[in-house]
């Protein structure tokens, strides 16, 4: 079918035809109807996306590439940073993220094996994991509700001289109280990392002025998983300000390796073989002199291809997302006898990733959640509800060390208890929404 055409022609006859397709097989709206299944969330995406993905597997590049490039750039501009790495998983940012600060390029503030660094336990455990496998210690402190973020009233008695950092989840999209925990940072020289997944497109006031979350502490981090705030299908981000920490977290990125070059460039420093390294001799090839102990966690172009169509729908997904979330807690506002609602932190305006209802005594959250489930609404749980009663904290607890509570975790174990939430995601219509309050307030 491609006889007589040049390459360039038959990519474009292919995108065209990937373009009708779209439209033809995954663009079908169906109308909802009363007990049709109501995800907590799901992909919105139309023809762009797929042309995106298509034009990527035509090139035949696989791993990062043109849009890996184009999507760090846009990315970039739209948070309002200098620099961002894509990695393979939001849960490779965390990593990447923290490991950064390990390393001995940042003398006596990187974190060392047996220091300290301040989170909470309710929350997604690859926010906390990278701390445990490198063999620092994380301090719990207690979260908030209706809010389900820390507690910053406990911040001070979490201070130790082992104190190095403190790492947070802004919690289903709504920002923790950013101006109290960096007052806190700044004031004890301490690493602020925003674990920002569930909150891209959050805004918070600060010093007077409005800032997206993850911009504000010395890194952030993203998810592009599918439920999140947008999507390339597994992927993340992780970005930065400080030009040293993007070295280091392209480092960690890329294998641990010292040199800068991208993926299919070679010696665009031009000292590619005329510099001495470690105990290596003379002139070893630069490309394979190795900084750190890294990890593989880049992402492939065609991954990247689809996050760049995302990107530029995500202004309109932040807005949906705000409009759902107001709908739906207009229509719940006559249940508040029964359930306690979410509220935005002051001085934020949040980019919401979910509902969050905590049940008040005399309302049974299980019984609740499986009659939302039977009339087709899906329900999660917040994550981990408290983290450290989890089977893999088993060994620690029975031992008593490798992390750290300060006073007392009550509110995360009410969370995980008596909360639960349900989705705002932007392929939600005002229909969907009024039969969800109608079955929570039949339940109630």
């Amino acid at each position: 079918m491609f006889e007589g055409m040049t390459e360039q022609q038959a990519r474009e006859e292919i995108l065209k035809m990937t373009e009708a397709y779209c439209d033809r097989f995954h663009n079908q709206k169906k109308k909802f109807q009363k007990g049709d299944r109501i995800a907590y969330a799901s992909r919105v995406y139309d023809k762009e996306e797929m042309k995106n993905l298509v034009d990527s597997a035509l090139e035949f590049w696989l791993t990062s590439g043109r849009y890996t490039e184009e999507f760090e750039r846009e990315f970039a501009k739209y948070l309002g940073v200098s620099y961002c790495s894509l990695v393979n998983s939001g849960s490779s940012a965390n990593l990447a993220a923290f490991m950064a600060l390990t390393s001995p390029l940042l003398g006596e503030k990187r974190v060392k094996r047996g220091d300290e660094v301040i989170t909470v336990a309710a929350g997604f455990p690859t926010t906390v994991a990278p701390m445990i496998q490198y063999g620092a210690v994380p301090v719990f402190l207690d979260v908030t509700i209706p809010q389900a973020n820390i507690d910053v009233r406990q911040l001070e008695n979490a201070l130790s001289d082992k104190t190095k950092a403190v790492m947070l989840a802004h919690t289903l999209g709504n920002p923790f109280d950013l101006a109290a925990v960096k007052k806190f940072c700044d004031q004890h020289g301490l690493w602020l990392v925003e674990d920002n997944c569930d909150a891209l497109g959050s805004e918070y006031q600060i010093n007077g002025e409005t800032k997206l979350t993850g911009t504000i502490g010395d890194i952030g981090t993203s998810s592009f998983y599918p439920p999140h705030h947008m999507t390339m299908g597994e992927g993340g981000a992780v970005y930065t300000n400080n030009p040293l920490l993007h070295k280091l977290i392209r480092s960690f990125r890329d294998w641990g390796r010292d040199c800068v070059c991208p993926s299919g460039t070679d010696n665009r420093c031009g000292h590619r073989f005329d510099k001495q390294y470690g105990e290596l001799p003379l002139g070893y090839d630069h490309k394979y002199v190795y900084s750190h102990f890294g990890y593989n966690l880049k992402a492939t172009d065609m991954q990247a291809a689809v996050g760049c169509a995302q990107l530029k729908k995500f202004p309109s997904f932040v807005e949906k997302r705000r409009h759902n979330f107001e709908h739906l807690k207009t229509a719940l506002s006559d249940c508040t006898d029964w359930l306690i609602l979410p509220e935005a932190c002051p001085n934020s305006k949040p980019s919401w990733f979910g509902f969050l209802i905590t049940c008040k005594e005399g309302t049974d959250r299980n019984q609740m959640v499986q009659y939302l489930e039977a009339k087709g609404i899906q329900t999660r749980m917040l994550f981990a509800g408290n983290l450290t009663r989890h089977p893999c904290f088993d060994e620690m607890r029975k031992t008593g060390s490798g992390y750290r509570i300060v006073g007392t975790l009550e509110e995360t174990d009410r969370i995980m208890n008596h909360s639960f939430w349900v989705g705002v995601y932007p392929g939600m219509t005002d229909e969907m929404l009024d039969y969800m309050a109608d079955v929570i307030r039949k339940a109630c």
